[in-house]
């Protein structure tokens, strides 16, 4: 997940609770953050190719990029030529059996061995074809962390994509504007240089305050209490990850909140 600075988080938590004994101020400090989404190979192997660079946009199933596989190539070899022996011996077997001169074991264990033949030769072509990496998601490429003729390790990300469905709008909201929150409400938000008339709706609300000292708070003092909010905006190719926003509640509380 691609999180906001701590000088710029630090900063926006200072602005809200600066603000927070306006009542009347329904405007709220934020940021753009998203979960990004990271490919990384099932199994070691060094870069042959990469297909895209970062600011790509891509496909579900588009090709990323690619692992050396000579390995890979010469495993199903290897099992296709233990599937070839098991299917001979299998009609071996088989004709033995039909002339009596064999036995039901021996085509029951002839078989056996041809069933595990073919599955790991079915295996040994899905390693040979996940050497070859290519999009989960519908998305733009975020960052690229290994290059043709880099070695990278199982699981480690060589590159880094964020669908857009995955961009969200998060903020800290006092208590006493909680009343006018409820997931599925759109808020509006704003930003410098960004186009007009753009919302986000609520996906989330954190059930517990933070920035809080362990004391008993007085009225005066509840006003501080901030809570956790996200929200999912509905054009999120227009916001950047880190973004600072200002987001609008709504004027009146939310319907089934208490006022």
């Amino acid at each position: 997940m691609t999180r906001l600075p701590a000088f710029l988080f630090g900063a926006l938590a200072l602005t809200l609770l600066a603000g927070c004994n306006n009542s009347d101020n329904h405007a709220l400090q934020g940021w753009v953050e998203a979960d990004t989404i990271f490919v990384s190979p099932d199994e070691q192997g060094r870069v042959e190719y990469l297909k895209v660079q970062e600011g790509d946009k891509v496909a579900k199933d588009d090709l990323l990029f690619g692992l050396d596989d000579d390995l890979q190539k010469a495993d199903v070899v290897v099992k296709q030529a233990a599937l070839s022996n098991a299917e001979q011996a299998f009609d071996r077997a088989t004709q033995l059996l039909q002339s009596s001169a064999g036995t039901q074991k021996s085509v029951d264990d002839a078989w056996a061995t041809l069933r595990q033949a073919k599955a790991n030769l079915e295996w040994s072509k899905t390693r040979l074809a996940r050497r070859r990496m290519v999009s989960p998601v519908t998305g733009v490429v975020q960052k690229v962390y290994f290059r043709p003729g880099e070695t990278v390790q199982p699981g480690k990300a060589v590159i880094a994509l964020l669908p857009p469905a995955n961009i969200k709008i998060r903020f800290y909201a006092p208590e006493t504007e909680l009343a006018r929150i409820k997931i599925g409400e759109t808020v509006v938000v704003t930003c410098d240089a960004c186009a007009t008339g753009l919302t986000a709706k609520v996906s989330f609300i954190a059930d517990s305050a933070e920035y809080t000292p362990p004391v008993i708070y007085s009225r005066e003092e509840r006003a501080k209490l901030v809570f956790l909010i996200e929200a999912r905006p509905a054009d999120p190719e227009k916001f950047r990850v880190g973004q600072p926003v200002t987001v609008t509640l709504p004027t009146e509380p939310a319907k089934g909140n208490a006022s």
